[in-house]
């Protein structure tokens, strides 16, 4: 056994220092960067193959031509997938390089694409035809980490730069390189478009990529990522000779085949273990569907799968409206003209199948003008669909936290979209046959009629709520920054957890900043912002700057005033204790009452109390500071606005 493990190290030492001696060049088959698509794939057993297929194809193509484009099915379930090496690199090189991403793409699986930048070449594969897209998300630039580079490199590296932009776009290839020197600083190259991208777009593509690449100056290099190029200059010699090394191809090619098919290998291993947890998924769900009352079926809500398909042109992506953690929203339009919305559900294991029927069943029975309408459902197709009424303004934080598109949002607006909210959680909370709990109330879920009235949507979390049971054992579901303080640490639900996340609201929509996500600092909170602002008597200056521009001195005066109270409010729906936030019912009623006096409010939580203690003192009159025009008296509990 010990020689033949020593047969066996010595065949590796071998089959490496071939491999040394045969690669003369680098492949650059280092990943960069990896991004996968957002959507799930639609039909497993049909994707999955023509995925297969449009690898295999490439890769013959690779082999000749360092570069493969295959096409395979159709619809929803098709391959689109297209690989290519960027110039410099032998056709060597490009197998070794493309060996290394064939074996990171089908990683994205089971969404149905994704692409990749490796330093020697790029991949993609979608389900739709990309092949001429140069822009789209997520685009990006990686500077160098590195000690500031002179003025005269960042002079060179700026005449490199545009002149690659100006030969890749020009040249058949679309293909530079540039190795410059003067004095002693020198500055290389490289921007490579791909082959499906016509001259000019090619140019549109690099021009762009390169204004925001030189951004990286003065650090000593950077990389350029975009949809349909890439671009990158640096101050140390990465380009490869023009060379394809001739007949020492194939000993390396074989080592890069043997290395591709093995791993390659193991993913189908991988997807086959994952088909057969989807069919066992799949079984589990047609039993549970089977269980639906008849009624519903046969009813005005049941919709056709076909019809829901026909109607949003196969889940079309240009057709997306927005996508959750629960599912992806289409815009449809019906036989009969009539616009939807619909919602395609991700069922990963059999507790998504619940919250369909939990969704159905919620929605079907309670109505209200600020709750978006279910129209109806289709479950007896592959997949579970909602149909929901299209609201063509979409979602409030498409404008709350867009600095053009929230002046379109005035004070007015934005006081009818706050008061509507409250009264649809009021619904919720009392007056709905059963008392709903929503748990994700957030911007993105606020969506705006044609009038920009608002409507509560997405039910997939909510839970009917039963006196006697405040612990929920299930997982706790909602969106960070939303969250109370003990149903995130504790699982308690009750409705003062949708009190806490309208809390949030008021404050995002009278600020038009989105409160801190996970992981960002505490000093970044809008919470904690918006208490330091209390505290210090200056509310007023966290106001949307985009919204007050169209106000005259006079009208912005009032609009403070009440911008300031909302806020107050705000501060009361997220005080630390849940005993001490007013039900719904009560926040609605401060809102309304403009002239009633209001209690100060505790802290918030996730705060330093220590740093962060209440001023029992607080001057109520000087909130609005300017508009105000207060001796600044000093009281306790008292009305915080002028009247």
């Amino acid at each position: 056994m010990r020689t033949r493990s020593v047969l066996v190290a010595l065949v590796l030492q071998l089959l490496l220092l071939c491999a040394s001696t045969t690669i003369m060049a680098d492949p650059r088959s280092n990943t960069l960067f990896v991004s996968c698509s957002k959507d799930l794939e639609h039909n497993t057993t049909a994707y999955v193959p023509n995925f297969l297929n449009t690898m295999d194809n490439i890769s013959n193509q690779v082999r000749t031509d360092q570069f493969g484009l295959s096409v395979k099915g159709s619809g929803p379930d098709s391959s689109y997938a297209l690989a290519q090496c960027y110039g410099d690199l032998s056709t060597l090189d490009c197998v070794l390089c493309y060996a290394e991403a064939r074996t990171l793409l089908p990683q994205c699986f089971p969404f149905n694409g994704g692409r990749l930048f490796l330093d020697g070449c790029f991949m993609r594969g979608e389900n739709y035809s990309f092949f001429d897209e140069i822009y789209g998300w997520p685009d990006r630039i990686n500077c160098t980490n590195s000690a500031p580079k002179s003025s005269a490199f960042a002079a060179l590296a700026r005449q490199v730069v545009g002149r690659l932009v100006m030969d890749a776009s020009g040249s058949s290839g679309r293909f530079s390189r540039a190795a410059v020197t003067a004095g002693n600083e020198s500055v290389y190259g490289l921007a490579n478009c791909w082959r499906t991208v016509n001259a000019s777009r090619c140019r549109e593509c690099l021009t762009n990529a390169s204004a925001a690449l030189l951004g990286c100056l003065p650090n000593s290099g950077g990389r350029a990522m975009y949809t349909g190029c890439f671009l990158r200059f640096s101050d140390t010699d990465f380009l490869n000779n023009y060379s394809n090394g001739g007949g020492k191809v194939s000993k390396a090619v074989l080592i890069a085949a043997v290395v591709s098919t093995t791993s390659f290998a193991i993913i189908a291993i991988v997807i086959g273990t994952y088909l057969w947890k989807q069919k066992k998924i799949a079984d589990k769900r047609k039993a549970s569907v089977e269980k639906i009352e008849p009624k519903l079926l046969n009813s005005n809500l049941h919709f056709t799968y076909s019809a829901l398909e026909k109607a949003t042109g196969n889940f079309n992506s240009n057709d997306k409206l927005g996508q959750g953690g629960f599912g992806t929203v289409y815009k449809g339009v019906l036989a009969d003209g009539r616009e939807i919305a619909v919602k395609r559900l991700f069922f990963n294991n059999r507790h998504r199948v619940a919250d369909f029927y939990n969704e159905v069943n919620m929605i079907s029975s309670i109505e209200h003008k600020n709750l978006v309408r279910l129209l109806g459902c289709s479950c007896n197709g592959p997949e579970s669909l909602l149909v929901y009424e299209y609201l063509p303004n979409k979602s409030l934080d498409g404008f709350i936290f867009d600095p053009v598109r929230a002046r379109q949002l005035n004070w007015e607006k934005r006081m009818d979209i706050i008061v509507g909210t409250a009264e649809g959680l009021v619904y919720l909370h009392e007056n709905s046959v059963i008392k709903i709990i929503h748990r994700d109330i957030k911007a993105s879920n606020i969506l705006l009629d044609s009038k920009f009235r608002a409507k509560i949507s997405d039910f997939g979390l909510a839970r009917s709520f039963e006196e006697d049971k405040s612990h929920i054992s299930t997982a706790v579901a909602g969106t960070l920054g939303y969250m109370s303080p003990e149903y995130l640490a504790h699982g308690l639900l009750t409705e003062k957890v949708d009190v806490y996340s309208f809390g949030v609201l008021l404050l995002e929509i009278v600020s038009g900043v989105q409160n801190r996500k996970a992981g960002e600092e505490y000093t970044e909170s809008l919470l904690t912002t918006a208490w330091k602002r209390f505290q210090s008597d200056t509310v007023h200056e966290m106001i949307d700057t985009n919204m007050m521009a169209a106000y005259n001195t006079h009208d912005r005066y009032t609009v403070t005033r009440e911008a300031c109270r909302v806020v107050h409010v705000g501060l009361l729906c997220t005080q630390e204790a849940s005993a001490l936030r007013p039900s719904m019912k009560r926040a609605l009623e401060m809102l309304l009452r403009r002239d009633e006096s209001l209690a100060p409010p505790s802290h918030p939580p996730f705060m330093d109390e220590t740093r962060m203690e209440f001023n029992d003192n607080f001057d109520s009159s000087s909130c609005l500071v300017c508009p105000s025009g207060s001796s600044g008296a000093s009281i306790s509990h008292s009305s915080f606005y002028p009247r």
